[in-house]
């Protein structure tokens, strides 16, 4: 935990006393609280709005957001990386690499060679990112997934689980696959086809 010797949670679940044997103090909002006690924050949430939303208003307040690294992650001496990001245990990223303030680097993903993961994207478990690939905020590259070099990726994507991107996406939405296309809804479609015929 990065030299941390006391770890406290605020949890939205009242009910909730612990949490992986540490003390559940309060709930998120009860961040205030602790701001003056020379503590820092770290926001773990793996949606990417809603831990973008708490870590902007701890920022906002004065808070000091913590960036949290495992020692076995390997990263290059010129990589940049964000405040309030994590790199899990097994995570490779290459030089040239820059992580966003917000992101999930997540146990042994690999991000290569000159890639822009942008703020508040989450690169999920076992997925690979390969070189100079630009990754939008707020997406989420689910586990296993594969993002070939050269490709961008939008903001706000969902890129599904051992999905193969090979091309640019530039519509955000959904993307699954072998290779990846966009997903529509069934339930989408039936809605439309219901509009269009009353029409």
């Amino acid at each position: 935990m990065n030299g941390y010797n006391e770890i406290l949670f605020l949890d939205g679940n009242k009910e909730l006393r612990e949490c992986a044997a540490y003390s559940v103090v309060g709930i998120e909002n009860d961040f205030n609280k602790f701001i003056d006690d020379d503590a820092d924050f770290f926001v773990s949430i793996g949606n990417t709005q809603a831990r973008q939303h708490i870590q902007e208003k701890i920022k906002e307040t004065g808070g000091s957001i913590a960036t949290l690294i495992h020692p076995a992650s390997v990263i290059g001496k010129d990589v940049k990386i964000g405040i309030g990001s994590v790199v899990m245990a097994g995570a490779v990223i290459n030089p040239g690499t820059t992580i966003g303030e917000g992101c999930i680097v997540n146990t042994s993903s690999s991000i290569d060679h000159d890639c822009i993961i942008e703020a508040y994207s989450h690169i999920a478990v076992g997925s690979h990112i390969c070189g100079s690939v630009h990754v939008g905020s707020n997406t989420w590259v689910g586990a296993g997934a594969t993002v070939s070099n050269n490709v961008s990726i939008c903001s706000d994507c969902i890129i599904g689980a051992g999905a193969l991107v090979l091309y640019d996406i530039a519509a955000t939405g959904t993307y699954i696959g072998v290779p990846a296309k966009k997903h529509v809804d069934p339930r989408e479609i039936k809605e439309n086809e219901s509009i269009n015929s009353v029409q």
